[in-house]
């Protein structure tokens, strides 16, 4: 909602003043320039990436379209998940976290916590991450580090669509000066014609620049900016997760492997030491260290 406020007072904002200044919304209305602009930024990004990004970059766009859905409620809903998994492995063993792990969708402890259980890449991290601990696959201390590799990869493969339309903004300019010079190449063909037509066309491969130049300065540099933070606040989330469950795993209580995961995130979403203990006083059993 936050882009497309953003994106209507940037639009209202330039043709308010080209009518305040006498022109006609109407004169910038050339269907052929759009064609030519559009086009060719569509035909680009199709020989620049291949399908798998750009279905991702369409998923990312809708997902900042909707707004970042890490906030405080998100990481209070992980931390009291994350608590309450790591109290029962601490009674009942590692191997007590099996069926959670194995089946989120049916557990009795995900179930408390819906937005948490719809965010599929977050569940499939934690359980990732749990699995061959449960097995006996890897040693606890080697966990956090294969946390990490995987965050890695998560965050090149997340960069990825963003450098598509960056690259694709970096280039609308160009699309709208070759906008332009195809209506200068159709105003020399009418140049005998009357001086209205002439001007009619030279004003349409005008448009064709302003397009190029506006729609890359006006909405997808910034789209792409607001990506990047999206993004970040994705890897910001699954590094915390990474953080508790790396230092749970290590031996640390749960209430001190929270901690650790508190301590990953930026001063404006962290709660304070005093905040996540009263947090996960509400979660069955109390914060125990």
């Amino acid at each position: 909602m936050i882009i497309i406020i953003g994106a209507v007072i940037v639009l209202a904002s330039v043709l308010g003043g080209f009518v305040w200044s006498g022109g006609n919304i109407g004169n910038l209305m050339h269907p052929s320039e759009f064609l030519v602009i559009g086009g060719s930024a569509i035909g680009a990004m199709v020989i620049m990436a291949p399908i798998n990004i750009l279905k991702e970059l369409i998923h990312q766009i809708m997902q900042a379209l909707k707004g970042v859905p890490y906030g405080r409620a998100a990481y209070e809903d992980l931390f009291k998940a994350l608590y309450e998994l790591f109290m029962l492995a601490r009674r009942n063993g590692m191997v007590a976290l099996e069926e959670h792990v194995l089946a989120p969708d049916t557990s009795s402890i995900f179930q408390k916590y819906p937005g948490f259980l719809r965010n599929k890449p977050a569940m499939e991290f934690v359980c990732g991450g749990l699995k061959p601990i449960i097995d006996g696959r890897i040693k606890p201390d080697q966990l956090r580090h294969l946390m990490i590799v995987e965050l890695d990869r998560l965050e090149e493969e997340g960069h990825a669509p963003v450098g598509v339309l960056m690259r694709t903004a970096d280039a609308m300019p160009g699309f709208g000066i070759v906008a332009a010079v195809l209506g200068i190449v159709i105003t020399m063909q009418a140049i005998a014609g009357p001086i209205e037509t002439i001007g009619e066309k030279v004003a349409a491969a005008l448009v064709g620049t302003f397009l190029g130049i506006f729609i890359a300065y006006g909405f997808l540099n910034p789209l792409a900016s607001n990506l990047e933070f999206v993004n970040a606040a994705r890897i910001a989330y699954l590094r915390c997760i990474a953080e508790c469950v790396g230092s749970f795993a290590n031996g640390q209580a749960p209430l001190m492997a929270m901690e650790f995961g508190r301590r990953s995130l930026e001063t404006g979403l962290a709660p304070t030491a005093d905040e996540l203990e009263a947090m996960l006083k509400s979660v069955g059993g109390g914060a125990k260290k």
